[in-house]
């Protein structure tokens, strides 16, 4: 899939976190819940990491019907809520802002303690706790970057070994009757690679970092 504008990755910028510190608020506006978790994930959330400037968020709560019944909401605050990604994710519901390109937030709300909650945080903490592991990935991004060009959806394919690797060896499946029936990161239905959170700002269904 082609994109109009080619895939660029940014040097690490301390902005992203004061953006997503700001954004957190601005959601605990909409979820003041206790029981909801908000996280910062992808790429930006790891210093030192270059990236797409998109941050992405990661939004936890106790089920869907409890992110359904905000969608207004979130929509009032500035977000695109885009469920045609749903075909591939439906245990996901993403939002993007604002609502028009250049994004600046990827939301991706999903159930507490799903294996997309579990594998997102996961990975990010193996990077953050790992500067050459960091260094590694970057140096693959930007090889597939300059490969890839406009094709997001390759690039986006071509990450998949690279995280399934990872979240092998750091993944400890929970027992959590929620897991079930949801694919991990790195395969569809049908086996295919995929890398499912755009943690570098990638709006695609299928993206950690």
């Amino acid at each position: 899939m082609t994109h109009p504008n080619p895939i660029e990755i940014s040097p690490y910028s301390s902005v992203w976190l004061k953006w997503f510190e700001a954004e957190r608020i601005v959601l605990g506006s909409v979820f003041s819940s206790p029981e909801v978790q908000i996280e910062h994930v992808g790429s930006t959330a790891v210093p030192g990491l270059g990236a797409k400037p998109i941050v992405d968020i990661l939004l936890g709560a106790l089920s869907l019907h409890v992110i359904e019944a905000t969608i207004p909401a979130l929509v009032a605050l500035g977000y695109q809520y885009m469920p045609k990604h749903e075909a591939v994710l439906p245990h996901r519901r993403f939002f993007a802002k604002p609502q028009v390109r250049p994004r600046r937030f990827h939301l991706h709300a999903v159930e507490l303690q799903s294996r997309f909650w579990y594998d997102h945080l996961a990975f990010r903490e193996a990077l953050r706790a790992d500067s050459e592991l960091a260094s590694e990935y970057q140096r693959v991004k930007l090889e597939l970057a300059a490969r890839f060009g406009f094709d997001r959806e390759g690039y986006t394919d071509a990450k998949g070994p690279f995280i399934q690797a990872v979240l092998a060896r750091v993944r400890v499946p929970p027992s959590d009757s929620s897991m079930e029936g949801q694919p991990a990161v790195g395969a569809n239905r049908q086996g295919r690679t995929l890398n499912r959170i755009p943690l570098d700002g990638t709006e695609d269904p299928r993206q950690p970092s």
